[in-house]
């Protein structure tokens, strides 16, 4: 018996398998995929088992369903004869956008204890964000999990009719930031900096005002405000920010990416 099992190592599924593996003996980890060689290439890394998926749906503590939405079905069905013939207890951990608990339930044909988590990539580098919520799954499963995974980051317990919420702004903004340091570096480097340095400087201070934000407890827009001196760099970088709607744009890429998630289902 292994503790996890990944069924799934693209970009999210590796990145969670990365983490754990900062925790985890990587010998309780099993990988699998639809491509074999990117599997193994992960298990090589990581010192982990490479596996098929019907040996992480037979072996596994906890399986990982790292698949999209559209393949959900399909790979469920597949492992449904392996996890029905089980006679221990397991729980099904899904990471797909857009899909409740309920419907992995009926996807799988049975009412499994199903954890559904919203994590992004950060989680590779132990700066992610895990929104989580479970059906029909014991308290101690969950402690057994975060504990695993406690490496990948910030866990929330998010109730469920949110979940789709938090996995946008919580999934989809590491792409907006990168837009966003890009587009910083880029002004820099328009006046004179060079590429390397403009990029790092432009990364860690995002880093460092996400960290900021989260600690020091006041208002963004008070932290913003203290960083605005009467006539100075940063209130004119601000108000040509506003005058290209910059707060506005960045509301709508959320609420159009949570519209989108809701079409997944």
């Amino acid at each position: 018996m292994y503790l996890l099992g990944f069924i799934g190592t693209g970009n999210m599924g590796g990145a969670l398998a990365r983490a754990a593996a900062v925790k985890t003996d990587p010998k309780q980890i099993l990988l699998a995929n639809r491509t074999a060689d990117k599997a193994v290439a992960l298990a090589t890394e990581l010192g982990a088992i490479p596996a098929t998926a019907d040996t992480v749906a037979g072996a596994a503590r906890y399986v990982f369903l790292g698949v999209k939405p559209k393949d959900m079905a399909g790979c469920l069905a597949q492992i449904a004869p392996v996890l029905e013939a089980r006679q221990d207890r397991f729980v099904l951990v899904s990471i797909a956008a857009g899909l409740d608990t309920a419907s992995i339930q009926a996807m799988a044909g049975k009412n499994y204890p199903v954890i559904r988590l919203c994590p992004n990539t950060p989680v590779g580098v132990g700066r992610g964000l895990i929104a989580w919520c479970a059906k029909d799954v014991e308290p101690a499963e969950t402690d057994r999990l975060i504990a695993a995974l406690g490496a990948a980051g910030i866990w929330d317990a998010c109730p469920e009719d949110q979940m789709d919420i938090a996995g946008t702004i919580g999934g989809c903004t590491p792409a907006f930031a990168y837009m966003f340091i890009e587009a910083l570096a880029d002004g820099a480097v328009a006046c004179g900096m060079p590429r390397a340095r403009a990029l790092l400087y432009a990364a860690a201070a995002v880093e460092g005002a996400g960290a900021l934000a989260r600690q020091d407890g006041r208002h963004p827009g008070a932290l913003k405000d203290a960083v605005c001196s009467p006539g100075g760099t940063t209130i004119q970088g601000v108000l040509t920010l506003e005058r290209s709607a910059f707060r506005a744009a960045a509301s709508d890429a959320i609420i159009d990416a949570v519209e989108k998630t809701k079409t997944l289902k």
